[in-house]
């Protein structure tokens, strides 16, 4: 959803997803710490400018690449990757044992 101010196009940003971001941002941050790596040693490992790490911590939007560059760097993409496993949700667990579809399809 775009948003005009002062006829300037802004792309509104749901409050959740501005949490999570921030979320996301921090605890990159607070990995990054213990990993005892600075915002340049992080950028220059993961290919991409300190600017983008500096925005990932700051809870602002990245490249989803840039993203999974980072938390590569960071030792945290493998278990970003588990965490959205479906099979691991509530939901997933239920079905696991159901034949998952090869598509869905709209019921009209």
């Amino acid at each position: 959803m775009l948003c005009t101010s002062k006829g300037i196009a802004v792309k509104y940003t749901p409050t959740a997803v501005t949490r999570n971001l921030r979320t996301l941002g921090e605890h990159a941050s607070i990995q990054r710490k213990l990993l005892s790596l600075t915002v340049n040693d992080v950028a220059q490992r993961a290919g991409v400018s300190t600017t983008t790490v500096v925005n990932l911590e700051h809870g602002k939007p990245v490249r989803t690449d840039s993203l999974f560059a980072v938390l590569g760097i960071l030792q945290l993409a493998k278990p970003a990757i588990d965490a959205t496993d479906p099979y691991h949700t509530d939901l997933g667990a239920l079905r696991a044992a159901e034949q998952l579809p090869k598509r869905v399809r709209n019921r009209s």
